[in-house]
């Protein structure tokens, strides 16, 4: 049995401590957060995922909405009644942005809010890829990522390549096959992104022996997996390649092709072995050692053959194995875990952070339990209402309402005109410090997610940013903590020696 120590567990496969924390005794503790966590719901998206999906609709029709308009609209209206769109789109985002936040600060399961975080990364996409994508990536953690952490990685793999979010931020949406019957008529072609990625960062890794041969090939496979116009995943047939297509030695497709065709290369995919070491060396990278044992590896990938790629097993091995806790202090946090741990130990819960971290009653960011954010789920479908195309007849024709001068008073077309939301010291502490630190919520700078390991981060910018954090925080939220009381609930016993002197000396404490 491993030496399981329960101050570690929280620190390194959780977000850290917090006051009056009940502490984990073993790893099955851990484990069973697997079990447990699915059963609450999550904080985000505001409203829950089926008010997340209508806000998402509501955008989709408002955008149809101006389609339709657009040649009875002069361009200053269609602009204004655009920035109007995508602002409350906006709005939607930076709401759900701080309640991500807050989710891991508030969850009593944290190794599984640290997994949920993984493999978001693991599977990136990026919100700002477009205006819709700003409401469908929250959606895609709920829908794909956390169903699916504590399952098969076949089951994982499949529901996070063929979301959505996924389709549009590798432009796999827009993929037609060179051969297909849309080919003729359509002025884009074959995307490779999605292929490249699939094979190079969501299974194999790269330098395990595909060709670009085999990258185009999955491509092919994947045309036809697209999005509809109201950000659902379907599959065109028009749009796919037809006939077989070879990758990495296996035939796939014929005459149709169907969705199944990238079903069965998921599936073939998730099982090869290049796979299973791939994914388990990320997650010991993630959360044990930049430089991962290999023997902590070794026991995964065979547990992970046994169990035909079972997620919760691969954990245990993980966990099961001595070296999981051993060298305390081997990783340094990603600038999310960092703050989220830095809040946990300043004692903020879900009972008591709009007190102390909106203490002058600013809600205009607050992303539940308040009159705005109730209001807000109401939002995009105002906008979209707005905009709604009245219907003529038995409805087969639709024409947009021409604005009226009023109309055209109440929309400003300039975007500075528009009422600025004010910075709340809860925002100022969540997600505006994590974009200064270079991790802004849901937006990796690239497929590959933010870079692992003390090399990407320890830098002078990033310790100023760091610092400037801690004096922030302990200003505001801890001005009745004593630094010494703050040191016991953060480390523990995991606090060193020298750090322990340094805060003593400083508390006039004698150590």
């Amino acid at each position: 049995m491993a030496p399981f120590s329960p101050t570690m567990a929280a620190i390194r496969y959780g977000y850290g401590l917090a006051p009056d924390q009940i502490l984990s005794r073993n790893t099955d503790d851990l484990l069973v957060q697997l079990v447990d966590a699915p059963l609450k719901e999550s904080f985000f998206p505001i409203g829950g995922a089926f008010d997340a999906r209508q806000r998402a609709d509501d955008l989709a029709k408002g955008f149809e909405a101006l389609k339709i308009a657009k040649k009875d609209n002069d361009a200053e209206t269609d602009r204004a009644a655009r920035q109007q769109l995508q602002r409350k789109a906006e709005q939607s985002f930076q709401r759900d942005s701080l309640a991500r936040v807050l989710q891991a600060a508030f969850s009593s399961y944290g190794f599984h809010e640290r997994l949920s975080a993984f493999w978001f990364d693991h599977f990136s996409v990026n919100a700002h890829k477009s205006f819709p994508m700003r409401m469908i990536t929250p959606l895609y953690e709920v829908e794909a990522i956390r169903p699916h952490l504590a399952g098969s990685f076949r089951d994982l793999l499949q529901a996070s390549v063929l979301h959505p979010a996924m389709l549009i931020y590798l432009d796999q949406a827009q993929s037609t096959g060179p051969q297909s019957a849309a080919a003729t008529n359509r002025k884009k072609g074959l995307n490779e992104n999605l292929g490249r990625e699939l094979i190079e960062l969501h299974t194999m890794g790269a330098g395990s022996g595909y060709t670009q041969t085999d990258v185009r090939s999955a491509a092919l496979v994947l045309t036809g997996m697209t999005v509809d116009d109201h950000y659902e995943m379907m599959f065109r047939p028009r749009m796919a390649e037809p006939g077989e297509i070879k990758v990495l030695g296996v035939n796939y497709g014929g005459d149709p092709r169907s969705a199944d065709d990238c079903l069965v290369m998921l599936d073939d995919l998730a099982s090869r072995p290049e796979t299973a070491q791939h994914i388990c060396r990320k997650l010991v990278a993630h959360f044990i050692a930049d430089n991962p044992p290999p023997d902590v590896i070794a026991a995964m990938v065979k547990e992970w053959k046994a169990s035909d790629g079972n997620l919760a097993k691969v954990y245990a091995a993980m966990l099961n194995h001595p070296r999981a806790w051993q060298e305390p202090g081997a990783k340094m946090k990603l600038p999310f875990d960092y703050v989220v741990s830095g809040l946990r130990a300043f004692g903020i819960t879900r009972k008591n952070w709009r007190e102390r971290m909106s203490p002058d009653g600013d809600d205009s960011y607050t992303p539940f339990d308040t009159p705005v954010a109730a209001a807000a789920k109401q939002a995009l479908k105002s906008a979209s209402d707005d905009m709604a195309p009245a219907m003529q007849g038995d409805g087969a024709q639709m024409a947009m309402e021409k604005p009226t001068a009023e109309m055209k008073a109440a929309m400003p077309s300039d975007p500075a005109q528009l009422p600025k939301p004010k910075a709340s010291l809860a925002r100022t502490l969540t997600v505006a410090a994590l974009r200064r630190m270079g991790q802004p919520v849901w937006q990796p700078p690239s497929p590959a997610g933010f870079e692992e390991g003390v090399a990407s981060w320890l830098s002078p910018s990033q310790m100023s940013e760091r610092i400037l954090w801690a004096r922030k925080a302990s200003g505001a939220l801890g001005k009745d903590m004593e630094p010494k009381k703050l040191l016991e609930v953060s480390l523990a016993d995991q606090a060193r020696d020298d750090t322990i002197r340094v805060v003593g000396r400083r508390t006039g404490s004698v150590v």
